[in-house]
């Protein structure tokens, strides 16, 4: 009942949005033949349908995994046509303003004369600039999606570590981050993305966490193709946020951990190895460092803190190169830098870098930057350094703009910088 309600005045907000911008859409497209106007106005109010259509289908649609692609295009475009409307709706808002002053100054202060000057009226302007605005959007995402979302996008980068035994000089790692496996919707270009990872021919692959969005299931269509992934040193995980299945409900807590142990088994069958709270050694000739992996710990909001880092440091000296992945960032500040200062060089993900912002050159923003300081990139505070990975998938939005997905290739070198 709360639900239909809900659904009702959502409903009749939307519309009233729309019947509010279709008055500024008539002026604005007025000057264009008839035959545009009418596929203009088709297209108008054709995302108007589609959008309620998205709310309606929503619960049943979103409990299917075949289905989760394309509410998730529909959600997109459904979201893109709100707030391009809603933008359109203020220009117009504006615009009304501006007529009702002038309106109310004329009635105190009459014009001497009129003017009879040509050309497109101010209404006219507002009409049309909040058309264009409205399109942006729309635009926008739909860009994201059909070529952002699999952009993939190899960043190296070279991290000294004062520690590193000389054996391992040179030693180079490929970080991906989050696929959420959930979301894809196109396996030909997830392929491509696997290749590239292969083609970097690191001694060793990091998975940071967020391997689907909810069930282990959702990777029954993914697993012969990450069991590809291959490195001399193997491939070692970690999990997510999203990995424990706290973000839907189960029929009994049994059913979810048994989830989270198939999420587990399953990656133990695509050749990667989990580590849950423990480390693992990798040797070269005498030489060896120390790959320790936790469980989720967030420090932010509402996040789990699932992980236990003194566990996973347990028997290793302080003077071991430590390799740290931990899936949240917000856990190096909090907990690695005060308590853990031996830990040379942590692996995260988690941000997405918002699949959404500006990277050109050294300029780069997101919005997240204002609630995960270290949201992408590489940090470093003393001796100890971080890195955020932008991310392999994406999530709720299935696409990127600006924030490319990533795959990222850190090599060690040592001594100082």
């Amino acid at each position: 009942m709360q639900r239909s309600i809900v659904f009702l005045v959502v409903s009749l907000v939307l519309l009233g949005i729309d019947f509010y911008a279709y008055q500024g859409l008539k002026v604005a497209i007025s000057p264009l033949t008839e035959l545009v106007q009418r596929i203009i106005k088709w297209l108008f109010w054709g995302l108007t349908i589609l959008t309620i259509l998205g709310f309606i289908l929503f619960e049943p649609m979103s409990k299917h995994q075949s289905t989760r692609p394309i509410l998730m295009m529909i959600v997109t475009i459904g979201s893109a046509n709100m707030i391009g409307k809603l933008l359109f709706a203020v220009w117009l808002l504006l615009d009304d303003l501006r007529r009702l002053l002038q309106f109310n100054w004329e009635r105190v202060n009459p014009p001497i004369e009129q003017s009879n000057s040509e050309g497109i009226s101010r209404s006219q302007f507002m009409s049309q600039a909040g058309a264009i605005t409205a399109a942006l959007p729309i635009i926008g995402m739909g860009w994201g999606v059909l070529s952002g979302a699999h952009d993939y996008r190899v960043l190296k980068r070279t991290v000294h570590l004062p520690k590193l035994p000389k054996g391992f000089d040179g030693f180079t790692i490929t970080q991906i981050s989050d696929i959420h496996a959930g979301s894809f919707w196109n396996q030909k270009a997830v392929a491509r993305g696997i290749d590239m990872i292969n083609e970097q021919k690191s001694d060793i692959i990091f998975f940071t966490g967020d391997l689907v969005n909810n069930k282990a299931s959702e990777l029954d269509d993914w697993k012969s193709l990450f069991s590809k992934l291959k490195a001399d040193h193997g491939v070692l995980s970690v999990l997510g946020n999203h990995d424990y299945g706290d973000y839907v409900q189960w029929d009994s807590i049994e059913e979810k951990q048994k989830n989270l142990s198939d999420l587990i088994e399953t990656q133990k069958q695509m050749g990667w190895d989990v580590l849950m709270d423990e480390h693992r050694k990798i040797k070269i000739g005498g030489d060896e460092i120390a790959i320790l992996g936790i469980q989720n710990w967030g420090a932010k909001g509402r996040f789990p803190k699932y992980g236990n880092l003194k566990k996973a440091n347990e028997g290793l000296p302080d003077d071991v190169t430590k390799l740290l992945l931990s899936h949240d960032p917000s856990h190096w500040k909090e907990q690695v830098i005060p308590d853990f200062p031996h830990v040379d060089l942590m692996f995260s993900g988690h941000t997405h870098g918002f699949q959404f912002g500006i990277e050109v050159g050294s300029v780069k923003w997101s919005p997240v930057k204002y609630f995960y300081p270290e949201w992408a990139d590489l940090y470093n505070e003393a001796k100890q350094y971080l890195y955020v990975n932008r991310g392999f998938g994406y999530i709720g939005y299935p696409g990127r703009l600006g924030i490319l997905p990533e795959i990222t290739v850190i090599t060690l070198k040592s001594g100082e910088q």
